[in-house]
């Protein structure tokens, strides 16, 4: 994939509020058509707020069974949607591919065309006011949670041609009925299965990727991208522990392994070379030099949308 900066006006990325900054907007106002991620993102708050208070102690099983989830979703963030479908850093089996993705849908990632058309519009003009999940432009609130739902949509025939097709296009029609599941599956373990293995597993989740957002471009404002890497994030994130070395990531976008040196933990960058070990994943991108520490921010090089 090209590793240039996009310039294109701002019309061509995406439709604006009148004042072109979403972010000026009154926090309850949704962008037009994202009503129901407002909604959503309320519902599982509210649940997961009421699981806790009538259910603190789950017990063992329902506890595991939740951890186990969020962890099988994250590496299907991290290594499906992240790794492979944004950034082509390498090849997988199609039935491991669909199986990740599943996982990061159940998770609450969203539909794998939409996860990357934002993702690819990012990298493109990163910590800049075209930037939708910025918190150099809108605060950390705007970057955490706010730009789900008042940010304008990116187009995925823009960004994401590769994905506008075929099964791609049917995980977008099976994102409701798969969110629900996840949602549900856990009244099957009783009442406090359905909150922890339910809401409270995709709260968590989702402000644990949602951090990556925020926290993690928080950074020195050196240059123009303010992404930086906390190392006490990592052992939140469960399977996306990678993830968290994000000032890595946008110094190289085009490799697979975020952690350089050896004590950056990066749990899909373990799980990536134990599938291509046992021949389910090829082509994967390596860094040039393995433990070369990220000092050049300018060395950043956003993904350029497909044309």
């Amino acid at each position: 994939m090209p590793q240039a900066h996009a310039r294109f006006p701002p019309t061509r990325l995406a439709s604006r509020p009148r004042d072109g900054r979403p972010w000026n907007q009154p926090w309850w106002r949704p962008a037009p058509g994202k009503s129901g991620v407002l909604v959503y993102l309320l519902l599982i708050h509210v649940l997961a707020i009421a699981g806790l208070i009538l259910f603190p102690l789950p017990g063992w099983r329902v506890f595991g069974v939740a951890a186990v989830l969020a962890t099988a979703g994250s590496l299907g963030t991290t290594i499906g949607y992240h790794r492979l479908l944004a950034h082509r850093t390498l090849r997988l089996n199609p039935v491991v591919e669909q199986v990740l993705i599943f996982a990061a849908m159940f998770n609450g990632s969203g539909a794998p065309a939409s996860w990357v058309a934002y993702h690819r519009l990012h990298h493109a003009c990163a910590d800049t006011e075209l930037d939708i999940s910025s918190p150099s432009q809108g605060g950390f609130w705007w970057a955490h949670l706010r730009w789900l739902y008042q940010s304008p949509r990116a187009e995925s025939q823009r960004w994401c041609p590769d994905l506008d097709h075929g099964r791609y296009r049917a995980w977008g029609h099976a994102e409701v009925p798969v969110l629900l599941l996840s949602l549900s599956c856990g009244l099957a373990l009783g009442w406090a299965g359905f909150f922890w293995i339910g809401a409270i597993r995709l709260v968590y989740c989702l402000h644990l990727q949602c951090f990556v957002n925020s926290l993690t471009h928080l950074g020195p404002a050196a240059g123009r991208d303010r992404s930086q890497n906390v190392w006490w994030l990592g052992p939140l994130q469960l399977g996306a522990w990678g993830e968290n070395w994000h000032g890595n990531h946008h110094a190289a976008a085009g490799v697979a392994r975020f952690g350089r040196r050896w004590w950056q933990v990066d749990i899909g960058w373990y799980l990536i070379c134990a599938l291509e070990a046992v021949g389910l994943a090829d082509r994967v991108k390596r860094p040039v030099t393995r433990n070369a520490p990220v000092h050049n921010r300018a060395a950043a090089a956003p993904v350029e949308p497909h044309r």
